[in-house]
């Protein structure tokens, strides 16, 4: 790649937001750079993505497949399986964009489609062999799939906690929540539940035991076991590396960590776009991140006066 290389956008990011801003632009007529980390995706667990019309089940790899076969027939795409190092303004407008193998590309504006990070928590054996199956961030990504199981919600404050009560009902008719010790009002909460069917049931969680990633109990550090068939457990998340920098170098502006757009996508720093998760905690989702990369590709080309 010319180090000098020109585009009209790089896109950060090549999941379904990105490549969905990807498409849209291309028939826009625009030249893109889609820049995706060799890195295994964030989504990496899932066994299929759902809720998007006509790729009901399929796997991140084949959504990934098949928009590069739809991009590749235009032609105006172009995909780099390389990080991005850094965006720094250039002299007379636009983006100098630095590649993790040393290239730099000149654009006219940059779309964030990053994602997040995930934060698992530390010292919880089996947490990674069950997350993304039966360990899982999101009813309505994988509550189908979990369905007629035993729940347990781990909440962290007793308005989520109550929600164990009815909350989740399309999917589980047994539903208890699991809170760390200390937890605020926790004996108010217990009341609650139990009054509703269900209960509350303080403890660290060390241990998830499992077959194969299928859950069967969750282990206490006092030895206390709970019989649960699928926790409810969505982890704290943070920025990727680059959007962290670009807080301090372009002034980029969070609001409760997750990077703050308008209603175009647009950040607080003019020409620099974001689309997807980074963006929010509560709307993540492929058909959300897709929807929002349509939005900000529409953004990007009457930004660039076509």
């Amino acid at each position: 790649m010319d180090p000098l290389a020109q585009y009209d956008t790089v896109i950060v990011g090549g999941g379904p937001a990105g490549l969905t801003a990807a498409l849209a632009l291309t028939r826009y007529r625009h030249r893109a750079l889609v820049a995706e980390s060799p890195a295994p995706p964030r989504n990496r667990a899932s066994r299929g993505v759902h809720g998007m019309i006509g790729l009901e089940g399929a796997t991140p790899a084949q959504v990934r497949a098949r928009a590069w076969a739809e991009l590749d027939g235009y032609g105006l795409a172009e995909r780099r399986d390389v990080t991005v190092e850094d965006v720094t303004r250039a002299e007379g407008g636009g983006f100098h964009v630095s590649l993790g193998d040393g290239a730099t590309a000149w654009s006219r504006t940059v779309l964030l489609t990053t994602g997040v990070i995930d934060v698992h928590p530390a010292g919880v054996e089996g947490f990674a062999e069950c997350w993304g199956r039966t360990v899982i961030h999101c009813p309505f990504c994988l509550g189908w799939e979990n369905a007629e199981r035993t729940w347990g919600l781990v909440a962290d404050d007793p308005e989520h906690a109550a929600m164990a009560a009815a909350g989740f009902g399309a999917w589980s008719a047994d539903v208890i929540a699991i809170a760390a010790p200390g937890m605020a009002r926790a004996a108010e909460t217990r009341r609650t539940l139990r009054a509703a069917g269900s209960d509350l049931v303080e403890g660290e969680i060390v241990r998830l035991h499992h077959r194969d990633g299928d859950l069967h109990t969750v282990e206490m550090s006092d030895g206390t076991l709970v019989e649960r068939q699928t926790l409810l457990w969505s982890p704290p998340q943070r920025q990727v590396p680059l959007v962290t920098r670009l807080t301090r170098s372009l002034g980029l502006a969070l609001d409760d960590g997750f990077v703050a757009v308008g209603t175009d996508q647009q950040t607080s720093v003019p020409g620099l776009y974001a689309a997807g998760d980074l963006t929010t905690r509560w709307e993540q989702g492929a058909v959300n991140a897709a929807g929002a990369g349509a939005t900000a590709a529409d953004a990007l080309h009457f930004a660039h006066g076509r």
